[in-house]
């Protein structure tokens, strides 16, 4: 009896998965800018509390995050950041605001089930600070550097492993698309 049951529970696992991928392929399940846009300033506060706690003098706060998703029929993410990167240095505060315009490959990983965007680059850059103003070379450069090493290793989405319908997603191998403004989880060829 107990064989029994655990065949019929391996059966109904083997169904759930063919029923998800069968899903899937019909219509993919679709992610619009705005999500990615809160789950991005979600992640940048908790990389931020991260940091804090384990002792950098190095903090990162987001007022905006737009992300334009297929722009021009390409297969990339525009993403314009503003904020504000501040170092701590001997009690004081030294803030820097910063305006970027970053362009990178929305990238799915099925190990994390979570997109990481690869291949960044910098379209456009401004950093204001108490002590200058305008795009000094060596500041701007540093600071790109912190913040795409942080989207490279941060995601910017990740499935959520509390919905039943995203964690039976992410059961099946997945790739994803992107089109103008969404991008969608498509079973993987």
């Amino acid at each position: 009896m107990i064989g029994f049951l655990n065949t019929l529970r391996c059966l109904s696992v083997v169904l759930l998965a063919v029923l998800a991928s069968g899903c899937a392929s019909l219509s993919p399940y679709a992610v619009s800018e705005s999500e990615l846009e809160r789950q991005l300033q979600g992640a940048v506060r908790d990389y931020d509390r991260k940091q804090l706690q384990s002792g950098s003098p190095l903090s990162l706060s987001l007022t905006d995050a737009d992300i334009t998703l297929g722009p021009d029929g390409r297969d990339v993410a525009v993403i314009g950041l503003k904020g504000q990167v501040a170092l701590t240095v001997l009690m004081a505060k030294l803030p820097v605001d910063i305006s970027l315009k970053l362009e990178g490959a929305p990238v799915y990983d099925s190990t994390e089930k979570a997109v990481y965007l690869r291949r960044l680059q910098l379209l456009e850059s401004s950093v204001e600070s108490p002590l200058f103003r305008g795009d000094l070379k060596p500041v701007t450069d540093t600071v790109v550097r912190v913040v795409a090493q942080m989207l490279e290793t941060m995601p910017i989405y990740r499935l959520d492993d509390s919905s039943v319908a995203q964690r039976m997603l992410g059961m099946v191998p997945l790739d994803i698309r992107v089109a103008p403004g969404r991008f969608e989880f498509v079973t993987a060829d």
